[in-house]
């Protein structure tokens, strides 16, 4: 005859469990253990509070809360140390990330080759004018007293993506008649390339004069020893019943780009000879040379 106290109890025999023994079963009809009681300091621990006792060694720091049991063998432990130095790595990585973003490591943008120029606010205090004084030109006296009145003028801005910079003068021929008609004009420009570099496009820039639809041609030739690259244009003028010229050069040094004009006209009454279009191209190559280096050691005053 079975009492029902003869049935088995799953709770009488526990099962092994491989993870460690697990706590008895309270009996709830005995006094429950106080959780707030203060528990004895195992052996081998008197200095109280996890704290070992002096020179007694500290047991090895176990896993943070919810971290699974260690499996036989120490397994879960060797996994569990690696996957923390992983996530130190991956923490340190993120900080170096951020650095670098921070400081621009990871920006796509290229750093501009400005090759030592510097910006100044007045190119013409820059700009060589010996050559053109050595052919008899000296700039016209101010005829006004504003600043649009003004010889040479000169301006420039700072921008963030370029600097700019502008130096225009205006010249008269030492002895022409003052009853003839005469123009002449340096435009000198310097610009600074801070975004963009200008060398993939400089060259087409002056080739195009050439294969323009004009009923103006003009002659377009390479000059060697300026810069990293430089360009002269020459308007033609056959059969023009006026003596002048009108002749580019640009150069490109590094992302650094200087273009300096020369442009006359006389009429054929006038007095004096005008410079020929090789002569001005002289000129211009000369001036460019010295005005460069300038502004190459603007920098250091």
């Amino acid at each position: 005859m079975s009492h029902s106290g003869d049935q088995n109890n799953p709770y009488a025999q526990p099962q092994p469990n491989p993870y460690g023994p697990v706590p008895a079963q309270q009996n709830p009809a005995l006094p429950q253990q106080n959780p707030y009681a203060q528990q004895p300091i195992p052996q081998g621990q008197a200095g109280g509070y996890g704290y070992p006792a002096p020179g007694v060694p500290a047991p090895p720091p176990g896993p943070p809360a919810g971290a699974p049991l260690s499996a036989p063998g120490g397994a879960s432990r060797g996994i569990s140390g690696w996957l923390w130095a992983l996530g130190g790595v991956v923490a340190a990585s993120a900080i170096w990330g951020s650095v670098l973003f921070a400081t621009g490591g990871f920006s796509s943008e290229p750093s501009p080759d400005l090759a030592g120029y510097a910006y100044t606010g007045d190119l013409c205090a820059d700009t060589s004018m010996t050559p053109f004084e050595n052919a008899h030109f000296k700039a016209k006296a101010n005829t006004g007293t504003t600043s649009k009145d003004a010889n040479p003028q000169h301006s420039g801005a700072q921008l963030t993506s370029l600097d700019t910079m502008t130096c225009n003068v205006s010249f008269e021929q030492e002895g022409a008649s003052s009853s003839a008609y005469s123009s002449t004009w340096l435009y000198n420009t310097a610009t600074l390339h801070r975004k963009t570099d200008p060398a993939p496009e400089f060259a087409d820039g002056y080739r195009s004069y050439e294969k323009q639809d004009t009923s103006v041609g003009y002659r377009v030739e390479a000059v060697p020893g300026l810069g990293d690259e430089a360009y002269l244009v020459t308007r033609k003028d056959e059969g023009s019943t006026s003596s002048g010229s009108y002749v580019i050069l640009g150069v490109r040094d590094g992302w650094m780009t200087y273009q300096s004009t020369w442009s006359s006209y006389a009429s054929s009454s006038g007095s004096g000879k005008q410079p020929t279009a090789t002569e001005v191209a002289t000129m211009l190559k000369t001036s460019a040379t010295e005005t460069l280096k300038r502004l190459q050691n603007s920098r250091s005053q």
